[in-house]
């Protein structure tokens, strides 16, 4: 496809803030046409982090790499939080097994609460502690809770804001096709 016909395709924008977007844009799509690049390998890879756990020591996202990643951001104060612990454990006894990692991220500033909490609730899966939220604002999140799912390669796939009964459904759904390849 030749230029012009990228750019006669396109939307045009008033001048000004538009017009270089849509120029930007018009770049972008010739680049990827002349040179046949795939839009699809453009998937951002997951920022890695390093946190400390509550059976002790530190765990390192990167070193999950092979796997497929759950993180889910939670906070103790998070009534939504509280209902999904127990799903989260289903999906991770039951997807463990295939390669599937299922990492808690907790938010609050008291680790001790959380991991008091987290015992309580009968987590069976890593539970982490993001008190200065670093993480968190590594993944650009503002709702609790919050699910990150990365694929083998490290690459985040799927982002979910918030929690309603029923989610875990569309986890698994999204956490066996991610298994797969």
């Amino acid at each position: 496809m030749d230029r012009k016909a990228v750019e006669m395709r396109l939307p045009v924008y008033a001048w000004g803030i538009g017009r270089m977007r849509t120029c930007a844009a018009v770049g972008m799509l010739a680049a990827m046409a002349w040179s046949g690049c795939a839009a699809a390998d453009a998937r951002p890879t997951a920022p890695d982090f390093t946190l400390p756990s509550a059976s002790g020591g530190n765990l390192r996202l990167q070193e999950q790499r092979g796997n497929v990643v759950l993180i889910n951001f939670w906070a103790t104060w998070c009534g939504p939080c509280r209902r999904e612990m127990p799903e989260l454990n289903r999906l991770y006894a039951k997807y463990r097994p295939a390669g599937f990692v299922l990492l808690g991220v907790n938010v609050d500033t008291d680790s001790a609460r959380a991991a008091g909490l987290a015992q309580k609730l009968g987590v069976q899966f890593p539970v982490l502690f993001d008190t200065a939220q670093k993480v968190s604002r590594q993944y650009e999140l503002g709702t609790m809770p919050s699910t990150v799912l990365i694929d083998r390669d490290g690459r985040v796939r799927y982002v979910h804001r918030g929690y309603k009964d029923g989610y875990e459904e569309e986890y698994a759904r999204q956490i066996v096709e991610l298994l797969k390849e």
